[in-house]
């Protein structure tokens, strides 16, 4: 995902401060990202990275998209290198771009006539995903 500068150091800055929580410590980064962890110690749940979540505020308070480690973290296994990066970069001022990465396994709505995009959060916690998702039932 690629935020603007302001915006970026807010929620680099604030996941820093909640990793600490977590006993999580900053490691070299991996270029294009600037905030990684060593994989080795950060626990893996059944959906993914045990990392902080992220809720992106939208128009209101209450109102709002919960990212969580799945889909906020990015591994890189390189040579010498077993990291999980946060999946954000500094975009200056260019507009937001939500990346592939983070709506996977989220169900984006676009209510044209309203004018307004839903985000679901991962369906991984409703023990599905996107290529096995019954878009027909009346439940979800």
């Amino acid at each position: 995902m690629v935020l603007q500068t302001e915006m970026f150091k807010v929620v680099t800055q604030k996941f820093v401060v909640e990793a600490k929580v977590m006993n999580l410590t900053v490691t070299t980064l991996v270029k294009p990202f600037d905030v990684c962890f060593l994989a080795k110690v950060i626990a893996t749940t059944r959906v993914g990275p045990a990392v902080p979540t992220i809720d992106l505020v939208l128009h209101k308070q209450d109102v709002f998209w919960r990212i969580f480690g799945p889909n906020s973290m990015v591994r890189v296994k390189a040579q010498n290198v077993d990291v999980w990066c946060l999946g954000f970069v500094d975009g200056g001022l260019e507009p937001i771009v939500i990346g592939g990465h983070q709506i996977e396994d989220n169900l984006v709505q676009f209510d044209l006539a309203r004018k307004r995009v839903g985000l679901s959060s991962s369906l991984l916690f409703r023990s599905t995903n996107c290529a096995n998702f019954d878009f027909t039932s009346s439940k979800s």
